[in-house]
């Protein structure tokens, strides 16, 4: 489990080289919406306030001019990160699997204790993952989700396990007929990801979910 943690957290913040942030702009079918997912919206405002979270978090840091430098493309990186919470928790869904809330605070402390504090704690999820101190709470739980639906499916720590997740999220996201606005590109179900953009951490994440308890 604390393995898991670790892993998650030490991902380079390449994962924020994505493609240009997009201003709002609604499509004909979905004023508004940055993506349809499922028949839930996420809305442009929405999106709008996890970029500006990451922002005022960004400017705050003794690293400001750093992060947000390597961060200029942050509204894509974001919306992809929203997208993926839907397919995680829909494939978790589909798998019979959920995270209690004892879990969440459980991984959450050892992920402070890890890191050394929680500003420390914080400070890596914002370099790493372009996470705001407010949004860390939400990127524990699906981290701790991956692997109950890794545990739940029976997806062992090998390649072969790591595929079977990735089948999960698979047919998740055709599940859910994702239908991103052609702004910020296109959505793609077996590449899990949004025009060439597709996030280094999910792909180690799940890797690491797909180890039994105790492994």
């Amino acid at each position: 489990m604390h393995r898991r943690r670790r892993t998650a957290l030490s991902v380079s913040a390449a994962l924020l080289v994505a493609a240009p942030f997009l201003a709002a702009c609604g499509n004909e079918a979905h004023p508004g919406a940055a993506a349809v997912v499922g028949g839930g919206r996420i809305d442009v405002a929405a999106l709008q306030e996890q970029v500006k979270d990451v922002r005022q978090a960004q400017q705050s840091s003794p690293q400001a001019a750093q992060l947000v430098g390597s961060t200029g493309q942050l509204g894509r990186a974001k919306l992809y990160d929203l997208i993926v919470d839907r397919i995680v928790q829909r494939a978790a869904d589909d798998a019979g699997a959920s995270a209690s809330r004892k879990e969440i605070q459980t991984a959450k402390a050892d992920a402070v204790r890890q890191a050394g504090g929680e500003e420390q704690l914080a400070a890596m999820y914002l370099q790493q993952r372009g996470i705001a101190p407010d949004q860390i709470d939400n990127a524990i739980r699906r981290d701790v989700l991956v692997g109950k639906l890794a545990a739940a499916i029976g997806a062992t720590n090998t390649p072969a396990g790591q595929k079977k997740v990735n089948e999960a999220f698979i047919a998740a996201s055709k599940a859910l007929r994702i239908n991103v606005n052609p702004r910020y590109g296109t959505w793609d179900d077996e590449k899990m990801q949004l025009g060439d953009y597709k996030a280094p951490w999910i792909t180690q994440v799940t890797k690491e979910a797909a180890a039994p308890e105790g492994v």
